[in-house]
């Protein structure tokens, strides 16, 4: 009997491939996935599309981000990889309005856009929908079953758990206890945290820190390797890094690698699929520096380390929520409530308030921690408002636009004056959309097998 792999299509990706023991899986909120299969060839893949076509005219670097322009490439990676256009079926899933949103404030209806212009594209290339669910007020998962060519379509997170089970509440106590339990952040982190947050520091100190932490140090390396994409420069040394990275880049890959052992002690609570809290964690961090850059309220690497930090309370929540998981499932997916809320009630605290309890233990920076604190709250913040207003739209968008695979419902009150706050309008809010990262994956972690089977965001083909 054959072990089934699975493998998760981002936002703005797409994978195909013939007849193996793997299933994709897309998590969809407002994006839409479309998988497709001739089952007579024995090929197969899922599309994950983000918006309903480019946001400018001029050149797409992600063609696979837009319906428009992912489609027909999507149809022709199926057709070369040995379908017919007559033998394909296709699914059509997302495109839903996930949480509460004031429709004066966007008056975007992003997923039923993108969903239409998928069935046109269908329509024009003369495929067959099998089944199409569009809309509603959850996420769902597309997942396409590489061996038998089943597609499926359900509730995102979505458990076979015994709904009538007894629910035992953490205490106060015990969520305490996980915090000094847990594996910290490694001190070299920290130490450069607080380095980089003298604004004006030494690149060369930085690199004499992580050097006295060889588990950093490689996986600073290994990551800086991904990070290149070239299999002809291979980078052996934080020195090497810095030449071929610069010195930004360098310093973000040391604190992402030294933050994914922290997220690792994460199982499937809050994350959909293993890993899901750090890609969450990374696409948030991506997105603030790119908002940082373009309003100018704040240093890029600045907003890039508050996103990273963020979600850091999480992970110690984590580890209470597979006891009480249907309540939890319950509350979020079906009851749409917000997540403060959610965790306030199971909990009697919040994933905020118990990341502010861990960077007053671990030091980290007081504008950093006020982040941790206030980023579902932002008009809060009591030191650097505009990073902590970056910090919340770059997660929003994250969840609600690119469902990051995590159960959560994100928080839209009052969004458009928070984006008010920042010079950003109503009508640019399709472009802070376009901001959000394809592969995040890739650049970030180290590298698996898989990746000698093709599985990446350069060929999107799976063999």
């Amino acid at each position: 009997m054959r072990t089934l792999k699975n493998f998760h299509v981002g936002a703005g990706t797409s994978v195909v491939g013939v007849r193996e023991a793997t299933v994709l899986q897309a998590f969809l909120g407002t994006c839409v996935g479309v998988a497709m299969i001739d089952e007579s060839a024995g090929v197969g893949g899922i599309i994950h599309l983000l918006l309903p076509e480019p946001t400018t005219a001029t050149q797409v670097p992600c063609p696979h981000k837009y319906a428009t322009t992912g489609m027909p490439l999507f149809i022709e990676e199926l057709l070369q990889a040995g379908a017919r256009k007559e033998r394909l079926k296709a699914w059509i899933a997302g495109g839903a309005l996930v949480g509460p949103i004031n429709r004066t404030d966007l008056s975007l209806d992003i997923g039923g856009r993108t969903a239409e212009k998928v069935q046109e594209a269908l329509d024009k290339a003369g495929i067959a929908v099998v089944r199409s669910e569009t809309g509603g007020f959850f996420t769902c998962c597309l997942s396409l079953n590489m061996l038998t060519f089943l597609c499926d379509i359900e509730p995102a997170g979505y458990r076979q758990a015994d709904q009538n089970g007894k629910v035992v509440l953490p205490t106060t106590d015990g969520i305490k206890e996980t915090i000094h339990q847990l594996k910290p952040i490694p001190q070299v982190a920290l130490k450069v945290l607080r380095i980089i947050e003298a604004h004006d520091y030494d690149i060369q100190q930085v690199a004499r820190e992580v050097r006295q932490d060889q588990v950093i140090s490689a996986k600073t390396i290994s990551m800086a390797n991904a990070a290149t994409f070239s299999k002809h420069a291979r980078i052996d040394s934080l020195d090497h890094a810095l030449v071929f990275l610069g010195q930004e880049l360098l310093v973000k890959l040391v604190i992402s690698a030294a933050l994914q052992g922290y997220f690792d002690q994460c199982d499937l609570g809050y994350s959909l699929c293993k890993g899901g809290l750090y890609y969450h964690a990374i696409g948030t961090a991506t997105v603030a520096e790119r908002l940082a850059q373009i309003t100018h309220r704040t240093e890029p690497g600045r907003a890039y380390t508050a996103g990273l930090l963020h979600d850091i309370g999480k992970v110690v929540l984590d580890q209470h929520i597979t006891a009480i998981y249907p309540l939890f499932y319950r509350k979020t997916q079906e009851e749409i409530l917000p997540i403060l809320e959610v965790e306030n009630s199971i909990f009697r605290t919040d994933h905020t308030r118990v990341g502010e309890l861990l960077a007053k233990e671990w030091r980290i920076p007081p504008a950093l921690g006020d982040v941790v604190r206030h980023h579902h709250r932002p008009e809060q913040a009591g030191i650097d408002s505009d990073l902590v207003h970056i910090v919340y739209l770059a997660d929003l968008l994250m969840v609600r636009f690119s469902s990051s695979p995590e159960l959560e419902v994100p928080d839209t009150d009052a969004l458009k004056a928070r984006m008010a706050s920042l010079g950003i309008s109503s009508a640019k809010f399709l472009k802070m959309v376009d901001l959000i990262p394809v592969n995040v994956f890739q650049a970030f972690r180290e590298p698996t097998p898989a990746d000698s089977r093709g599985y990446n965001h350069q060929d999107r083909i799976l063999s």
